[in-house]
């Protein structure tokens, strides 16, 4: 009885999804015989501070990530990122990403039959095999180590594979792209020295160097430090839409010539440009909203999570009509025309964007939409392939490859 209800429900999930946007026998064949690799979700924020369970099959669940979702999606492995919020978790940031690890791995251990913990292509490879969901992990925000290169190597330990340098805000060695502008915050013109050996040990540990988020200059110290490909773990293209957080054409080829991937990111605000004016004409208003409720909070002696500002975002940006799924769709193949087809992926950065994904994208059980959108554009089955996941797993590759080979070197010594 368990699996004929899971069965029904994954199929209404799969038919609501679709019904908007039709896919075709020919793309849904080519989209579930891959293996689909998204590298970024803000889902453990909901694990920690809504009990949230990916098991979960409320139909009134307004998430982007569930294992019926990713099942529905022929999602095969996802990176949830550790995201530590900087203002609410000052002099904490390392115990509040543990608390994050811990999550993910509680969910794992709550549903061994659906879902497994991943460290590895193999394990990645292994899990699809298995039909499970492999649950991978990137830190967002260089500001969890806190400046202490133990702490990087013991999150690679706890299954960290991916650290983007630096989140909106400007760190003690890598500036940021969300806060140049702050003359209150001290810059660095960049990567500072200790930044760079931080570069250099995630190459040495196997752990992806991700540059979203990250200032120009400090992309640009990135390419000229590493050792081993990089990824923009959910990024999109600065010609199309012109935010601060997207990369230049000039850093697209940067990154094809590295042997990188940039792996587009979902949010509205990435990928349409009038959908990123409209926030930025209302960002007064929507910030001095969230102060307001932020001190109300505090007043009353209540605690303030990160799911209390994301309400009130999603209340200012529903403001905003959604653009077509034609924006998002710009970008995969603007990035593709300038950087290459081996140089693009999928960075959704699903239940970290305030609800705000393109028209027909609600979850990840929509997934398939994206194949038929690049399939309409002329895209072969092998490029879809590299576009869902196939990219970044030749990355990850080659990012362990060059770690065996760099603790090699070190040991021969």
């Amino acid at each position: 009885m368990k699996r004929l209800c899971l069965a029904l429900s994954l199929l209404l999930v799969s038919n609501f999804a679709l019904a908007q946007n039709p896919v075709s026998a020919k793309a849904r064949a080519i989209h579930d015989s891959a293996l689909v690799v998204d590298t970024h979700a803000d889902t453990p924020q909901r694990f920690l501070d809504e009990n949230f369970d990916i098991g979960s099959t409320d139909p009134k669940d307004i998430g982007h990530i569930s294992l019926d979702k990713a099942r529905a999606g022929n999602l095969g492995a996802e990176f949830f990122s550790i995201w530590v919020e900087p203002k609410t978790n000052q002099g904490h940031y390392a115990q509040h990403t543990m608390d994050l690890i811990d999550s993910v791995y509680q969910q794992a251990a709550r549903h061994p039959d659906r879902m497994m913990m991943a460290f590895s292509v193999a394990d990645i490879e292994r899990a699809h095999q298995d039909k499970k969901l492999a649950a991978l992990m990137g830190i967002e925000g260089g500001h969890s180590i806190e400046n202490d290169i133990h702490l990087l190597r013991d999150f690679y330990r706890l299954g960290v594979r991916y650290m983007t340098l630096s989140w909106s805000n400007t760190n003690e060695w890598a500036d940021s792209s969300g806060d140049l502008n702050d003359a209150a915050v001290p810059h660095h013109n960049g990567l500072t020295d200790f930044g760079k050996q931080v570069v250099l040990e995630m190459n040495r540990l196997g752990m992806m160097v991700d540059i979203s988020h990250v200032a120009d200059k400090t992309f640009w110290d990135t390419i000229a430090t590493t050792k081993a490909p990089v990824i923009a773990s959910h990024s999109s293209a600065r010609a199309l839409t012109d935010a601060p957080r997207n990369m230049t054409d000039d850093m697209l080829r940067a990154v094809a010539k590295n042997g990188g991937v940039v792996q587009v990111n979902f949010f509205n605000g990435f990928d349409d440009q009038s959908f990123w004016n409209a926030t930025q004409a209302q960002a007064k208003e929507r910030d001095a909203a969230v102060a307001a409720y932020l001190e109300q909070q505090k007043a009353a002696g209540k605690p303030v999570t990160y799911l209390d500002e994301d309400r009130i975002e999603r209340e200012w940006q529903a403001k905003i009509p959604r653009p077509p799924l034609k924006s998002l769709i710009d970008h995969i193949d603007h990035i593709a025309k300038v950087a290459g087809v081996d140089h693009v992926g999928l960075g959704s950065d699903f239940d970290g964007v305030s609800g705000q994904t393109p028209e027909g994208i609600d979850s990840a059980a929509d997934l398939p939409k994206i194949t038929q959108a690049l399939l309409d554009r002329g895209y072969s089955a092998e490029d879809i392939h590299k576009i869902l996941g196939g990219n970044l797993l030749r990355v990850f590759r080659e990012v362990e490859r060059i770690s065996r080979e760099m603790q090699a070197q070190s040991q021969a010594r």
